[in-house]
């Protein structure tokens, strides 16, 4: 029996400016929000569901499911339509080693540029959770994104913010699966205020060692543990 198809939880748009941009923001937020590789079976979406609940016409839809492939996050099959793209736990592994060194360097910068306000909107995010977060496991997960891509922009350097936007969606969907596994989520804690630390220290060697070390061990933790991020493709037969 085929598994039915999840629903994106997805906005109607403003008619009003720009629905390329928006149906491709919409889509990429929903697909964010889905559990991509928690779920065994592949996601398709369908273009005239998506005309529906984004309250537009199928144009900008395939126009944005068009740009979407072409950034990588859908695929269009013959005969089997548009597909979410899951990447390969090998793929995964190099987009962790990428984030790594552009965090890594946006915690060095930081280090001598975050401002007295900036430090606080960062403990804020931690404080709103005890030191074992399992018990909210899927708000500490949107935290913890949150975290990184605040250090990141607190690099100053918006092509770092750019080029990791993409790869957030994706590293999205395995935190929320890789939190559940290993005490990650306790130890992601200690490893962040250790982090806010060594910002608030104003040491940018140490800062930028333990975003590193940091995000490194997610790779290490995916290449001996993620054998969930193949296995949904392989049970449908994908590449």
């Amino acid at each position: 029996m085929s598994q039915a198809q999840p629903r994106l939880r997805i906005e109607p748009l403003d008619i009003g400016t720009g629905l390329r941009k928006q149906a491709c923001d919409a889509i990429k937020r929903a697909i964010m929000d889905m559990d991509i590789y928690g779920r065994a079976g592949e996601i398709r979406l369908d273009e005239r569901r998506l005309s529906e609940d984004l309250g537009v016409s199928r144009t900008p839809i395939r126009e944005a499911l068009s740009v979407l492939e072409q950034e990588g996050f859908v695929r269009s099959i013959p005969r089997r339509g548009i597909i979410v793209v899951r990447k390969s736990k090998r793929e995964i592994v190099e987009m962790i080693t990428v984030w790594a060194a552009i965090e890594s360097m946006a915690a060095r910068i930081a280090a001598t540029a975050a401002t007295p306000a900036d430090i606080a909107a960062l403990t804020e995010l931690m404080d709103a959770f005890e030191e074992d977060p399992t018990g909210h496991l899927t708000e500490y997960s949107d935290a913890n994104m949150e975290f990184h891509k605040a250090i990141i922009r607190l690099g100053g350097i918006g092509l770092m913010t750019t080029l990791t936007d993409s790869l957030f969606i994706h590293m999205r969907a395995v935190r929320a699966v890789t939190m559940t596994q290993d005490n990650r989520a306790q130890r992601s804690v200690a490893d962040h205020r250790a982090i806010i630390a060594a910002l608030r220290a104003g040491d940018p060697d140490h800062a930028e060692r333990l975003v590193r070390d940091h995000t490194m061990g997610l790779a290490a933790h995916v290449e001996r543990h993620g054998d969930f991020i193949d296995r949904p493709k392989t049970e449908t037969g994908g590449k």
